[in-house]
């Protein structure tokens, strides 16, 4: 499938940031021309998005514009590049610090895409991929968590955000027939990830000796998905726009697709890992033991996430697949190499 985008130019918003940069790297070596977007925010450490973007720029098909999404003009800015696949990964993280900075998740979420729409209908792609999260599943306790079922009950802003953005997409699909795909990742990690997730956090904290916090590690479990294989699943799924299902029943909707060219997917490892068990990994990788502080659970943290792929593998014939030992084992070589230690 990635001989499909040789040759084409593809848009990545959020190109320094965990996944874009991965997906961008990817398309580069597919033969891609790869026009990177990102306003290099200070979320997290922006040295370390710099880095990143130093080692895309290597590459002479790769041109990053530092653009607000969120700015007057943006759509503009977006329509003009005339891409043939826009990727659109763009997004202010994070589920706790929604709570500290609401404002911040509109802006980026919800007026950034909006912009990213915007110029998908004046200068129309041949597909919009979109990152959408398993948080919009909420308060659905049915697990595996499937894209046939509702998604309508948030437990935090972001996940509002991310859940709007796919409704958001589906009105530009109905009306102005822009093929669209939402991903809803499941706990993306590996080398060059974000510091803010917690599978960094306890590495970061082994590593240094210091004490690592554990909320309700009883009871919370992740569906942790290796970051190579969400951008095979990307690379995939890029040439492959939705088109309407002519068997969509109006009187039993189904979530996941639409008369409209639209659809959601689940990228996910479809195997569930308590917290513990993922601190033992990591323990393992880093050849230290951890000195741990249980916490209660955090305000709007879901408990348990596990993604069906079931959609993903039909579509594609892939689904990811890597095993938590050896993502794991790969990231935390990647940041004793980045940080010395």
């Amino acid at each position: 499938m990635t001989s499909d985008l040789a040759g084409a130019r593809i848009l990545v918003t959020g190109a320094a940031g965990f996944i874009g940069f991965h997906c961008a790297g990817a398309l580069l070596a597919a033969g891609a021309e790869v026009v990177g977007m990102d306003n290099l925010n200070a979320y997290y450490d922006p040295a370390l998005k710099e880095a990143r973007v130093e080692l895309l720029s290597r590459h002479s098909r790769f041109a990053l514009h530092r653009q607000d999404l969120a700015a007057p003009g943006a759509a503009a800015a977006i329509a003009a590049l005339r891409a043939d696949y826009v990727l659109h990964l763009a997004a202010q993280a994070g589920v706790r610090y929604s709570l500290t900075d609401p404002a911040a998740y509109l802006k980026s979420n919800m007026d950034g895409f909006l912009s990213v729409l915007e110029a998908c209908r004046a200068a129309p792609p041949k597909h919009l991929v979109y990152a959408s999260s398993s948080s919009v599943y909420g308060l659905n306790a049915a697990l595996p968590f499937s894209e046939h079922a509702g998604a309508d009950h948030p437990l935090s802003l972001y996940a509002a955000t991310k859940r709007a953005n796919e409704l958001m997409a589906h009105t530009y699909a109905h009306l102005f027939g822009l093929p669209s795909s939402g991903l809803r990742f499941f706990t993306v990690y590996g080398p060059w990830g974000r510091p803010d997730m917690a599978y960094w956090r306890f590495t970061r904290a082994i590593l240094a000796g210091e004490t690592v916090e554990l909320y309700a590690a009883a009871e919370m479990q992740r569906d942790l998905t290796y970051v190579d294989d969400v951008v095979a699943a990307i690379l995939r799924l890029l040439p492959l726009a939705p088109a309407g299902d002519p068997g969509f029943d109006a009187t039993r909707p189904d979530p996941a697709s639409s008369t409209a060219p639209y659809r959601v997917l689940n990228i996910g490892n479809h195997t569930p890992v308590p917290l513990p068990e993922l601190l033992a990994t990591i323990e393992q990788a880093c050849g230290r033991r951890a000195n741990v502080v249980h916490k209660p659970r955090q305000p709007g943290d879901g408990l348990r996430t596990w993604a069906a792929v079931d959609d993903l593998a039909a579509l594609t014939g892939f689904a990811p697949r890597t095993r938590l030992a050896d993502g794991m084992a790969r990231f935390v070589a990647w940041y004793r190499a980045h940080h010395g230690a």
